[in-house]
């Protein structure tokens, strides 16, 4: 799955999601920030699912309609349980999130939002 990671999240993530047999890029890579909107553009305009800590992009997604391909929000989790929960959801809800899913994603739980 194409993934594209916000700066937020921990660039440890990119290697793991890699070895796991993903196409991912960090936002983090970057030489500066573009801001919330350029972000979720390019994770739509690639393909990608976009996997950031901030609940901003949800707000541009489901109150001002911005198009994606699906967004995981990763919340109160440490650096460490960063890759394990995204894969366990990108695994579990692939095909969900390819069709505009958004899923806040803690360590015991998934909520997913499904496109209306």
């Amino acid at each position: 799955m194409k993934v594209l990671l916000d700066t937020c999240v921990s660039g440890l993530v990119v290697s793991i999601l890699t070895e796991s047999g993903h196409d991912v890029i960090w936002s983090g890579d970057w030489p500066a920030d573009p801001g919330d909107e350029t972000i979720l553009a390019r994770a739509h305009e690639e393909g990608r699912v976009l996997v950031t800590l901030d609940k901003d992009f949800g707000a541009l997604a489901v109150q001002h309609g911005r198009p994606h391909h699906g967004i995981i929000r990763l919340v109160n989790l440490a650096t460490r349980d960063q890759a394990a929960v995204c894969l366990r959801a990108l695994e579990a809800h692939g095909a969900d999130l390819l069709s505009g899913a958004i899923i806040t994603a803690e360590s015991t739980r998934l909520r997913i939002r499904l496109p209306e």
